[in-house]
């Protein structure tokens, strides 16, 4: 193994961010250079330079300027806010041009896995069987629908759409609540049979130890737009 690679963490003082310094020493290939707030800082520059790598797990508003320092910076960059404006897409893909990039609606290997099961499920069943997705948060989530049920209502599209079948409206039940850390849900009703596939996560650790493993990963790739997927060797 080579010299560690250098951590900014951006949202460092988050539920996230908290996670993620709790489990560092947990990966020895990461050494934490500095941290941030939720908000973009005067100081994100300075904490950049020389840094390997940076983790954001901060705000949908302050997203586009820490994307912009990090491809100034030539810093490798993982993008965990969820909540992200369309907008920002085209952003996006102009800085996997300079940069190893990786968005992810979530972190968890097996969050990662129910996004294929519910693509090929999508596309396996037939047009009969309806799809909606419930979702339930703790009660200080911001964004509704959650950045995993949106990724789940996007696999389930393509899985139709890989099918020749288009033009999918998912209906999403959303709740917020005490501490939940994530509940996610996709049902396919049929006539007389429902399948459902979900995912509950107890413990906040899953996110932050699938983020520091691909984010160890990810700064060691070229430049280019990646995905969780990715890591685990899925194209």
């Amino acid at each position: 193994m080579g010299a560690p690679v250098t951590l900014v963490l951006i949202g460092a003082g988050g539920r996230m961010g908290r996670a993620l310094q709790g489990l560092l020493p947990e990966f020895p290939a990461l050494q934490l250079k500095a941290v941030a707030g939720s908000q973009t800082t005067a100081d994100l520059p300075a904490a950049l330079a020389s840094a390997g790598l940076a983790i954001d797990f901060s705000t949908a508003a302050a997203s586009a300027a820490n994307l912009a320092a990090c491809v100034r910076a030539r810093v490798p960059l993982l993008l965990g806010t969820t909540g992200l404006p369309a907008s920002l897409q085209p952003e996006l893909a102009a800085a996997a041009r300079h940069i190893p990039l990786l968005v992810a609606a979530n972190t968890s290997l097996a969050v990662n896995l129910l996004l294929e099961l519910v693509s090929r499920a999508a596309e396996a069943l037939p047009d009969s069987f309806d799809i909606s997705i419930a979702e339930s948060h703790h009660r200080d989530k911001r964004d509704a629908p959650s950045g995993t049920a949106l990724a789940l209502g996007a696999a389930a599209q393509a899985g139709r759409a890989a099918a020749g079948r288009a033009g999918l409206e998912i209906p999403y039940a959303v709740s917020r609540g005490g501490d939940i850390v994530g509940d996610h849900t996709v049902h396919f009703n049929g006539a007389g049979e429902r399948l459902s596939l979900g995912h509950q996560a107890t413990d906040r650790a899953v996110f932050a130890r699938g983020a520091l493993a691909a984010g160890a990963w990810l700064a060691r790739q070229p430049p280019g737009r990646y995905r969780m997927q990715d890591l685990f060797g899925k194209k």
